[in-house]
């Protein structure tokens, strides 16, 4: 009896550590965890890879100059000699100053085309440029073909907007100014475009700045052919060539007109403080 009573102690005891064991190794991996999850706390100042992006932007800048023909400060060399992180900024500081009117992000734009296109063909090189081909292909067919119809004359022109009661004529109307107009603004963006490229100061957002320009140089266009025309000219003198010259300008001077417009309508809010 005293055999069994003393095997059972053992076991229970046996168990016991066991379970203590198991409950110290539970305890220990816990705190590893816990110890692992904690994250270290960021060091204040520049991080490692805005350094990084710096030192290529000045080695981008540098190549840059020296591919154009651009003098460079010669203290740069000695500022990134030493990568200290002022001495960076301040080379960087001195080098934008060099290359002017291109930046950073001109450079890298055109470099990345330059290292994109070397396998493609012209047209693909640049997308910019191809697009604004076509825009000006498509408004010189549309001149042409809405000048080639016998409802595209003075007598049509000169009833305008107001007084064209047939919706077929005035649309062809329409398309003859705003293809005008839509000439007008292509040509200025390729010449802009074109400089842009010359003097490296092309980015991605011009894209976008582009088409919106495209869209004002089109409604700036019909405003001066069809509504400023009147009010500036005698109806019985009003012509195809003075249409068609007022829809010309208005394309091609969309974003002065625009500018003028907002300063004018800056000038009368002026004239109404707000409290």
């Amino acid at each position: 009896m005293s055999t069994a009573e003393n095997t059972n102690n053992t076991s229970s005891q046996t168990a016991t550590k066991i379970t203590t064991k198991k409950s110290a190794a539970r305890k220990t991996t816990a705190k590893k965890n816990t110890a692992t999850t904690i994250t270290p706390k960021k060091q204040p100042g520049i991080s490692k890879s805005v350094i990084n992006e710096m030192s290529e932007e000045i080695n981008n800048m540098i190549s840059f100059a020296i591919f154009n023909g651009i003098k460079i400060n010669t203290d740069i060399n000695a500022l990134v000699q030493n990568s200290n992180v002022n001495d960076l900024i301040n080379a960087h500081n001195l080098l934008c100053d060099n290359v002017a009117p291109a930046t950073p992000k001109s450079i890298q734009y055109t470099k990345k085309l330059h290292q994109d296109g070397k396998e493609k063909s012209l047209m693909k090189k640049l997308p910019l440029v191809r697009n604004l081909i076509v825009l000006a292909l498509l408004f010189l067919f549309t001149f042409i073909g809405t000048g080639l119809s016998t409802h595209v004359n003075n007598d049509s022109l000169d009833k305008g907007i107001m007084s064209q009661q047939d919706p077929w004529i005035l649309l062809l109307n329409l398309s003859f100014l705003a293809s005008i107009a839509g000439l007008g603004v292509v040509f200025y963006l390729l010449k802009s475009v074109s400089t842009s490229v010359k003097s490296g100061t092309l980015i991605p957002e011009d894209a976008i700045y582009y088409v919106a320009l495209i869209v004002l140089g089109l409604i700036s266009g019909l405003i001066m052919s069809e509504i400023i025309s009147l009010y500036t000219t005698d109806p019985n003198r009003i012509n195809l060539f003075n249409k068609s010259l007022l829809a010309l300008i208005g394309g091609f001077s969309s974003d002065a007109i625009f500018s003028v417009l907002q300063g004018l309508i800056n000038k009368i809010k002026g004239l109404f403080p707000t409290s």
